[in-house]
């Protein structure tokens, strides 16, 4: 199944024109490493209204799985997660849990993480650290699931 996919960077500096947005695009070379389809790519402030905003137009677009990088932290700035949760119809806790612990094996400071994965109308919304190899190693950790989860979401008819 080719992925229809959507990438998100959420970033105060890098939507500034700070700093270049490195997030993004290693995310965007390991869903096509995953033969997924890139539809959208956005980068946005650490606001929840525009989170929130770029992950519906995502999904409008037909983005099926929309990943975002940034705002996972413990820092003040970083509202990801409940920009996420004030959506989602329902969150997929076992995301987050193996993304934490497949990562404490690399960094301790993976206890910070509050990386997350939810329903948003119909797409699948994983949302990964800010680091750029932290991101693409985090989604490695859970990429198995993806397929199917979206085929679930997406009410793909599926054999037995």
């Amino acid at each position: 199944m080719q992925i229809q996919t959507g990438i998100i960077t959420i970033s105060d500096r890098a939507s500034r024109g700070l700093y270049d947005d490195l997030g993004g695009p290693a995310l965007k070379e390991a869903a096509l490493g995953y033969g997924w389809l890139v539809l959208d790519e956005a980068l946005v402030p650490d606001e929840k209204a525009d989170i929130q905003r770029a992950i519906r137009s995502q999904a409008a677009k037909g983005c099926q799985l929309i990943l975002t990088t940034g705002g996972t932290g413990v820092a003040l700035r970083d509202v990801t997660p409940e920009a996420v949760r004030e959506i989602a119809i329902r969150e997929l806790p076992g995301f987050g849990e193996v993304m934490r612990m497949e990562s404490l094996k690399i960094t301790r400071n993976a206890i910070l993480s509050r990386c997350l994965a939810a329903v948003v109308d119909r797409s699948l919304v994983v949302c990964l650290p800010g680091k750029p190899r932290g991101a693409v190693e985090c989604l490695g950790f859970v990429a198995p699931a993806i397929p199917h989860c979206v085929e679930v979401i997406q009410e793909v008819p599926t054999s037995c």
